[in-house]
Parts: C-alpha cells; sequence; structure tokens
C-alpha cells in the first residue's frame, strides 16, 4: 500500500476521538476539498489540522468537482469558524496564525467567485469553460492552473445552476 501501509485497521467518521499521549483529536468532516475529507481537531490547543480543506497562502484552495461540492465546503468554512480555533495547521503552506481571519477570507474569496460566475451566466448563459474562464480570471490566472481552475468553475457554475433551481 502507500506509504508502506499494508491495510487500514480502522476507520475514523465525523465526530471521533483519537486519543493521544499530547491530548484528543477529534474527527471533522469537511468535505467541500472532496466529499470524504477529514480534519483533526486538537482540543488542547484549540488546533486544526486541515489537510487540503485550507491552504497556507493565498486565499483560495481547489474545491472538487462533484455535484454539491460548493456548498459542502461552504458549510465547512462554517463549522470550523465554530469551533474557535487558535491556529490551522495546512497540510500545504505556513500555519494560519488568525483563524477568523483566514476562514473569512476563504469564504470571502469563494462567495466572490460565486458572484463572478453568476455575472457571467446571467449576460451569457451557455458559455464555454474557456470564455468563462477569461470572464472571470482575464490575465490574471497563473500558468499552469488552467485545469484546476477550470474545474474550479465548472464545480461554481453547478452550483449557481442549483441556486437558481431553488
Amino acid at each position: 500500500g502507500p506509504n508502506g501501509i499494508e491495510e487500514v485497521d480502522h476507520i475514523v467518521v465525523d465526530g471521533d476521538v483519537i486519543e493521544t499521549d499530547e491530548g484528543n483529536l477529534i474527527v471533522v468532516h469537511t468535505p467541500g476539498h472532496t466529499e470524504e475529507h477529514l480534519c483533526f481537531y486538537w482540543e488542547a490547543q484549540r488546533a486544526l489540522f486541515a489537510g487540503d480543506h485550507l491552504l497556507g497562502k493565498g486565499n483560495t484552495t481547489w474545491v472538487a468537482d462533484y455535484s454539491g461540492c460548493v456548498s459542502d465546503y461552504l458549510n465547512s468554512i462554517d463549522q470550523l469558524h465554530a469551533l474557535n480555533l487558535a491556529i490551522i495547521y495546512p497540510a500545504h503552506g505556513p500555519p494560519l496564525e488568525n483563524p477568523p481571519e483566514a476562514l473569512a477570507r476563504f469564504e470571502s474569496h469563494r462567495r466572490a467567485r460565486i458572484g463572478q460566475v453568476e455575472e457571467a451566466l446571467e449576460e451569457h448563459p451557455s458559455l464555454s469553460t474557456e470564455k468563462l474562464l477569461a470572464f472571470v480570471y482575464g490575465d490574471t490566472l497563473p500558468p499552469g492552473m488552467e485545469r484546476a481552475a477550470a474545474q474550479s468553475l465548472e464545480a461554481l457554475r453547478d452550483h449557481v445552476r442549483t441556486l437558481g433551481e431553488s
């Protein structure tokens, strides 16, 4: 198996408590990056091991392309706000030392992207992904990020359409 692990001996789910010598870790289901994404809350330090749910730099992260992923991501952000975190340790980048500000920044960025996609689709309902990329990002998209940005925009398009149907 990966990293020398031969088999899983225990599957954890939301709310499970993992006892360690340094205090309990609570399993927190945080879908959005993937449907089954988990974070781990270290009670004693009010710290979160965030995996790929948040990044240590910037204001965005990869949101999956399953139906409902954007709503899941935003709901997961709300769930993390409620933990009153002191620090967040993402899998990529430096620790986030001001969790309320970081969570607000990630949420604000995602909501702004939703607004951009809504605006684009109001003006051009059948916009291709390529043209949607140009509308939303203009010339600001870093090289090599086109595929990830396109998948993220498709997830946002699905989110906007779902909101329009409700």
